[in-house]
């Protein structure tokens, strides 16, 4: 029993090994808050007079899509499309910022995705063969930004706020207007939940404001991750709030939402 636990221990120690060898080493480089010279905070003012912005620009494209402000957007790509499409938006991405250059595809499909869905992820990086795994159970509206987040990941970004960031500016750099929905509704939900913490009030004005169409799709959203969420969900979100802290990422699960702060103060100097 000892010399079988002192196996599984030494196998442990050399995953862990590699794991940090191979990737994980990038959750100590530079910020992209320092890269791309940013501010890191913001006003109340600031989000609220943004989010005002993704709303209009959010509108704008569902009904281009639907031709009915309240008609919910369906995706018309099966997931392969989306992972070949996904390549687009990085590349005139990649022109404006060379730093975000996508040179090896390696997206799929995860055969895992029944485990991630009840625990409440989107898909992961694969750090000993680098592939994107996206969770093929996902609303489908929400999977070209969820595949352009884990192909961030490929590019040695280990902040999950920093995905957030760099999968909504290829997914909204792309010339499908159904990459461009799944960006900014991702990044609305996100603006939405932070001023509604803040300022109830405000959140239900703002919600009168978008499209019943754009709702449909939140509602989609809700009504999944309703009917999946269970105990496991919020026992590896202890687990994986740890493992982010411990690896450079202070603010655990709170550091998805941190997105908010690159989106703000990009956007001071660029036109959304």
């Amino acid at each position: 029993m000892k010399e079988k636990t002192f196996l599984a221990l030494n196998l442990l120690s050399v995953v862990y090994f590699l794991f940090h060898f191979l990737w994980a080493l990038n959750y100590y480089r530079l910020p992209l808050f320092e890269k791309m010279d940013l501010k890191t905070e913001y006003s109340h003012e600031q989000l609220l007079t943004f989010t005002k912005k993704l709303i209009l620009k959010t509108n704008e494209i569902q009904f281009q899509i639907t031709q009915d402000t309240a008609q919910k957007v369906v995706t018309p790509f099966s997931r392969q499309e989306i992972f070949k499409n996904s390549i687009i938006g990085y590349q005139s991405l990649g022109k404006k910022h060379p730093y975000f250059k996508y040179e090896i595809p390696s997206q799929k499909e995860s055969l895992m995705s029944y485990p991630l869905t009840y625990m409440g992820f989107g898909g992961y990086l694969n750090p000993f063969t680098n592939e994107a795994q996206v969770n093929n159970k996902i609303p489908m509206y929400n999977f070209p930004v969820t595949t352009c987040h884990e192909m961030a990941h490929q590019l040695g970004y280990g902040s999950e706020s920093e995905c957030n960031f760099i999968g909504f500016l290829a997914a909204i750099q792309n010339e499908e207007l159904y990459f461009k929905y799944s960006g900014y509704t991702f990044a609305l939900r996100y603006c939405l939940v932070n001023i509604g913490l803040k300022n109830e009030a405000e959140f239900e004005d703002l919600l009168a404001t978008i499209n019943p169409g754009v709702l449909k799709n939140f509602k989609e959203s809700e009504e999944y991750r309703k009917k999946y969420k269970t105990f496991i969900d919020d026992t590896f979100e202890v687990i994986y709030d740890n493992f982010l802290k411990m690896n450079q990422q202070k603010d655990g699960m709170e550091s998805y939402s941190k997105f908010v702060d690159l989106l703000i103060n990009y956007y001071e100097k660029e036109a959304l």
